[in-house]
């Protein structure tokens, strides 16, 4: 993977070409960064950068021709990308790189069973062919998780003290990726030696989502790199450009989206679904009390795969944010699919009532996210929703 496939990220990109171009290189990077910024993506590109025998000069050239005609010339850059065609990089992009190594969470497949990463590598390897801004649980259910919980286990970082003893077969650098070591708990203890005194020209390159799930004593011995989120505007342009999606729909997705791309592919490829029209059903059954409805709807979302149910209620608190924008800066400045629902909205909700609402909202995605029941959360969620439209919110906040 090339810089130049990652989505924005130009300063980040810049950053880190300066570490290697000015030898600032440090033996073991946490890469920080927001579900579906990229950050996975990045370390690729940069363990591919690191490797590429034109970025390090080790190109093999044909030698002076015997007839006399010109030597052909050679770019010694600087490179501030892979060149994407050496060798090197054609086994990086194929995740075959010999001195490149990845750690992931796996799961047990059979009882007793003690997983390492090499055991999923290819599924791994197509995993990212597929969804390179995929989540963890995107991969879990890649490999059949169902609801069995991933973790990088002890004998993955046996397996890794084991590798890096190794030398390096073709680069000069020997690099392991880890992804979501958040997933390491207190396995994590047996890498501590090995992160900080490793073998000469060793790079380890951790990427993460959540710092604080993180051992301190990784964190210590690591650079931090962050990755910011995208902006909606790099959102938009990749949907555009990569997924063939409609200017207006982009737009309406990239707002929603909130700098995620992975939540972006996953908005539109349910695009289809009209989930203003959801919330509508859903709001009036709620404030004229039709309890029959209510229940037939609940059914209908608790059908839903959990994706589904998220997206709805992010879409529903994207509405809410909508409308309390427009109701300050009291002009329709919002997209006009949203502007008379959001209208509506207004008259039926204060913002102090709106605001109770989101916070609900947040709550039930948490617990979705957590395989909280949809009918008892939906339900527990319809009934909050009538208190805080008739004026009770003060109970339900408090």
């Amino acid at each position: 993977m090339q810089f130049q496939n990652i989505i924005g990220q130009k300063n980040t990109k810049e950053h880190l070409v300066e570490m290697v171009q000015h030898n600032r290189l440090s033996h073991a990077l946490l890469f920080l960064g927001k579900e579906g910024c990229g950050a996975l993506s990045l370390a690729m590109a940069f363990a591919q950068y690191i490797v590429c025998e034109k970025v390090n000069g080790k190109q093999e050239t044909a030698g002076p021709s015997l007839f006399g005609e010109p030597e052909p010339s050679i770019d010694h850059g600087p490179w501030t990308d892979s060149c994407g065609v050496c060798s090197a990089c054609t086994k990086a992009q194929q995740l075959v790189h010999p001195d490149i190594h990845f750690s992931y969470p796996v799961i047990t497949r059979k009882t007793g069973e003690k997983p390492i990463s090499t055991e999923f590598i290819k599924e791994w390897r197509e995993f990212i062919s597929i969804q390179p801004y995929g989540n963890v649980f995107d991969w879990l259910q890649f490999i059949g998780a169902e609801n069995k919980q991933g973790n990088i286990t002890a004998e993955e970082c046996n397996d890794i003290n084991r590798k890096i003893s190794l030398k390096s077969f073709e680069s000069e650098y020997k690099i392991l990726i880890i992804w979501m070591p958040e997933y390491l708990t207190k396995n994590g203890n047996k890498l501590l030696k090995l992160i900080e005194e490793p073998p000469p020209n060793t790079l380890f390159i951790l990427v993460a989502e959540n710092e604080e799930q993180i051992l301190p004593t990784i964190i210590s011995r690591t650079q931090l790199v962050k990755i910011p989120s995208l902006t909606n505007m790099e959102v938009e342009a990749a949907l555009e450009l990569r997924a063939s999606a409609k200017v207006e729909i982009a737009q309406q997705i990239a707002a929603l989206a909130e700098g995620n791309y992975r939540e972006a592919l996953q908005l539109l490829q349910h695009a289809e679904n009209d989930w203003q029209v959801t919330v509508r059903e859903w709001l009036n059954l709620v404030f004229k009390r039709n309890m029959d409805g209510q229940v037939k709807w609940i059914e209908a979302i608790s059908k839903e795969g959990r994706e589904k149910q998220k997206q709805f209620i992010q879409y529903f608190i994207h509405l809410i944010e909508d409308s309390i924008r427009l109701r300050i800066i009291d002009k329709p400045g919002v997209p006009s699919p949203y502007n008379d629902f959001c209208g509506r909205f207004n008259k039926m909700c204060s913002i102090a009532q709106q605001e109770a609402i989101a916070d609900e909202l947040n709550k039930a995605a948490y617990y979705i996210e957590r395989n909280a029941n949809p009918k008892m959360l939906f339900h527990a969620l319809s009934i909050k929703l009538y208190h805080i439209i008739n004026n009770n919110s003060l109970i339900l906040v408090n």
